[in-house]
């Protein structure tokens, strides 16, 4: 028979999230998903499992070595447990609300899990929750609202010293495609940028190493880098990339003018199928990200953008909650004491037989007050109640 440690075993990347990490991360969410209803956006719920070629289809793909695939017994057709909501909700766009008036404001919360863990996201099942806007007019405006929203949300939790890093993924494509880097030298191209090495960029990077040197030399604080990043000679194609970055910039900095802004063109990582503006959010003294969005195309070719916040990194960042007052109610109190008790705002716990030792056992469930002779009285560590 196994034993009880090993059925506690789970495998690589998965855990159970327990009492109050549990209970923090749902009452964050419902917090969260009450800010993206006051800008307008609209829950979806996708399921968990979609037909494979549907799952994987558009900005799916990227998930496609990432997911877990299984035999649906009732159609005999390959599912594909989801990677990512994001996909989910470019597919909905296109085919259920295709009809729905533009631009479409649609928010999400659920659980996603990948066959495999990532060198900065070891795990593999983690909540996500997060927004799409889908075919706004104006790509700046959408882009600073998204950004905007994302930074209210985690100031509204109480997350302290926030930063917002925005760049331009498909910045350096473009400028390794009019120097016509391609193959095997664009790949090393990608990997000294990835790894911000300026000796191998001058060494591979061909014509195109000095302006890629100088878009790298722009990350940092928004206005200094933006400022390189305007002297900086660029080809059309990444002058325009540019000049959006700089503008999504100003939007944000005049929507959120305490909000750190700091740009960062050639970063990708993270952002395999965004075609425009990309954002990372940060917090001080938090190691690694809280969430990313960006700029992309659904399956049917719209213009759209969004940002997920991963839940386990956003609990970390929440401040300590403050303890909701604990009371024990033992046998024998009037019916309809407790209820009144929580409707006041107590957690009241109930006795379920009685206790010779009231407050003893009020300390046991984590309760530092009972409730006796028709009032709640706190209780310390030496003092007993009878159970009358």
């Amino acid at each position: 028979m196994p034993s009880a440690h090993g059925k506690a075993l789970l495998p690589n990347g998965l855990a159970d999230l327990l009492p109050p990490e549990a209970g923090r991360e749902e009452a964050a969410t419902r917090r969260m998903l009450d800010c993206f209803a006051a800008w307008g956006y609209e829950r979806v719920k996708p399921p968990l499992l979609e037909f494979e070629d549907g799952l994987l289809d558009g900005v799916g793909a990227v998930h496609a070595d990432r997911t877990f695939r299984l035999m649906d017994p009732a159609s005999r057709r390959m599912l594909g447990l989801r990677a990512d909501i994001t996909p989910q909700i470019a597919r909905i766009a296109d085919t259920r609300l295709a009809a729905a008036p533009r631009p479409l404001r649609l928010c999400y919360a659920g659980e996603a899990l990948r066959a495999r863990g990532g060198q900065v996201r070891a795990a593999r099942q983690f909540r996500q929750i997060g927004v799409e806007l889908i075919g706004a007019g104006d790509a700046a405006r959408g882009d600073a609202e998204v950004i905007l929203l994302a930074a209210e949300t985690l100031s509204t939790l109480g997350v302290a010293g926030l930063s917002v890093d925005i760049g331009t993924p498909t910045l350096a494509a473009a400028v390794c495609d009019a120097h016509g880097a391609d193959g095997d030298a664009r790949r090393a191209i990608g990997e000294a940028l990835r790894h911000k090495d300026t000796a191998a960029l001058r060494l591979i990077g061909g014509p195109a190493a000095e302006t890629l040197e100088r878009a790298l030399a722009a990350t940092g604080a928004a206005e200094a880098g933006l400022a390189r990043l305007a002297e900086t000679e660029l080809p059309p194609a990444a002058r325009a990339l540019a000049e959006r970055l700089a503008r999504v910039a100003r939007l944000v900095a005049a929507g959120a003018p305490g909000l750190a802004l700091t740009v960062d063109p050639i970063e990708s990582r993270g952002f395999e199928y965004h075609t425009g503006i990309s954002f990372t959010l940060f917090a001080v003294d938090q190691r690694g990200e809280l969430g990313s969005g960006g700029r992309y195309r659904t399956a049917g070719g719209e213009p759209a953008t969004g940002f997920t916040l991963i839940g386990p990194a956003l609990l970390r960042a929440l401040p300590p909650d403050a303890p909701r007052p604990r009371v024990f109610v033992p046998v024998g109190a009037p019916p309809g004491a407790a209820a009144r008790l929580r409707a006041d705002g107590w957690t009241a716990l109930e006795a379920l037989k009685p206790e010779p030792d009231i407050a003893a056992e009020a300390r046991r469930l984590g309760c530092d007050r009972v409730w006796i002779d028709g009032a709640v009285r706190r209780v310390d560590a030496e003092e007993a109640v009878e159970n009358g």
